[in-house]
């Protein structure tokens, strides 16, 4: 199944994506996003709520280039972060080692000689 639609056009709607994410009008007082002009590629009009707090389906490029028919657009958008996404695909499943800090590691290179008695019913022993 090929494309139906070009890559300039795949190109022209990510950029309005883009554009659309950083050109929006944050009301603080409602906590939403809101949309600052149309976007027909993307096919939200301007005052659109693109993003809230409450009750709020979030736009997905993914979504809009389906319904551009585009064929394989998964490859085409890294996956949400709510999925989890490609980073946490490399820490869980590339770098799955458990992470030790720097005073751990010091601490169980010196476990094998003996510590100083803490607290031994006098508190620290001061030498």
């Amino acid at each position: 199944m090929e494309s139906l639609i070009d890559e300039s056009a795949v190109e022209e709607i990510k950029n309005q994506w883009k554009q659309m994410w950083r050109e929006r009008i944050d009301d603080r007082v409602r906590a939403e996003g809101v949309a600052c002009e149309s976007y027909d590629k993307l096919f939200v009009e301007r005052g659109t709520v693109v993003v809230a707090t409450r009750d709020f389906k979030v736009l997905s490029l993914k979504d809009i280039l389906e319904l551009h028919n585009v064929a394989n657009a998964e490859r085409l958008v890294p996956p949400s972060p709510t999925v989890g996404g490609w980073g946490k695909f490399v820490r869980t499943h590339i770098f799955s080692g458990k992470r030790v800090s720097v005073r751990v590691r010091e601490f169980e290179v010196d476990e094998k000689k003996p510590q100083q008695l803490r607290k031994g019913g006098r508190g620290w022993l001061h030498v």
